[in-house]
């Protein structure tokens, strides 16, 4: 089995202030779980990570991309503002056009990489 190749982008701001795909995906996370610590648990990270990474992304954009919801019957949570929305389109928007444009180089360097192989079923791994 070929392994399943695929394009990673991260886009360094010019300050310390990265945006890749796993913040990407916890932005996302946030909209659909509807507060960070269910974005976080979604993701596999810690709640103090994910308040870190709600900090830095805010830090990096002119105004705050994720914003508290408070109160109601279900208690507060978080959501997407206008800025972390258009974020997220623009960041997908970006890989979608690299990926196509560089599928046909990422599927001869996939040709050039290992199969993966799988343990049989009760085999040791060595790692």
């Amino acid at each position: 089995m070929m392994p399943n190749a695929r394009l990673s982008i991260r886009i360094d701001l010019g300050t310390r202030h990265k945006i890749g795909a796993d913040k990407i995906a916890f932005l996302e996370a946030i909209t659909t779980q509807g507060s960070i610590s269910g974005a976080a648990r979604s993701v596999g990270m810690s709640y103090r990570g994910a308040q870190l990474w709600v900090a830095d992304i805010n830090k990096a954009m002119r105004e705050p991309a994720v914003s508290a919801v408070t109160g109601g019957p279900q208690g507060g949570g978080a959501a997407l503002t206008p800025v972390g929305a258009q974020l997220t389109e623009l960041y997908r928007a970006i890989e979608a056009r690299v990926q196509a444009a560089a599928d046909e180089e990422i599927r001869a360097i996939q040709e050039l990489a290992h199969p993966i192989t799988r343990p049989a079923r009760g085999a040791r791994s060595t790692c």
